[in-house]
């Protein structure tokens, strides 16, 4: 695939120049502990994924070169449980990107913090990030250019979620039109 193909596909401006997928790609790694907890003794969902959004939005704004804030997050699955000791590795990447936004896909594993079996993946997930300026304001992001075969598939599929995304978000609003115009409201 070349930069030029790439940076069309995405509705990037082909002024600025991509970026390969690895220049923001990252790994945070934390040691669970009780207070990470549910009441069942398992890490509590919501503080995976806020170390989920943390690694997304830190690969967003590397990838833009500045602020990025969450958009939406789909597709957050929890495949095992985590608990209390397991040293949690959080890896993202850009999958693709459009004029302002991106998607970060993550994969979530996890060890035994004094075990040398190999990490388990525990959960994966999709996020959106728009990158603004100081006042909020959307700005433009640069082209992500896939390096390897997995970087392709990944730039595919996420290019499958996002007309998923926009379909439904058009079908909803649609629906709520229609409602209103029959007079049945909220």
């Amino acid at each position: 695939m070349t930069d030029q193909v790439t940076a069309a596909d995405s509705g990037s401006s082909t002024d600025i120049p991509g970026k390969p997928t690895s220049a923001s790609r990252t790994t945070l790694s934390h040691i669970m502990t009780h207070a990470d907890t549910n009441l069942l003794g398992t890490v509590h969902g919501g503080v995976i994924m806020k170390l989920v959004d943390d690694a997304a939005g830190a690969v967003a704004g590397r990838h833009s070169g500045g602020p990025a804030v969450t958009a939406s997050m789909d597709e957050m699955a929890f495949l095992e449980p985590v608990r209390v000791g397991d040293l949690v590795h959080v890896k993202a990447q850009v999958n693709w990107t459009g004029r302002t936004s991106m998607e970060v896909g993550v994969r979530v594993l996890a060890e035994r913090w004094n075990e040398s079996d190999p990490a388990t993946q525990v959960g994966s997930a999709y996020l959106v990030f728009a990158a603004v300026d100081a006042d909020g304001t959307p700005r433009t992001v640069p082209p992500v250019l896939p390096e390897t075969e997995r970087d392709e598939r990944r730039y595919q599929e996420a290019q499958i979620r996002r007309t998923h995304r926009l379909a439904r978000r058009r079908a909803i609003r649609e629906l709520r039109e229609r409602r209103v115009a029959e007079g049945l409201g909220d």
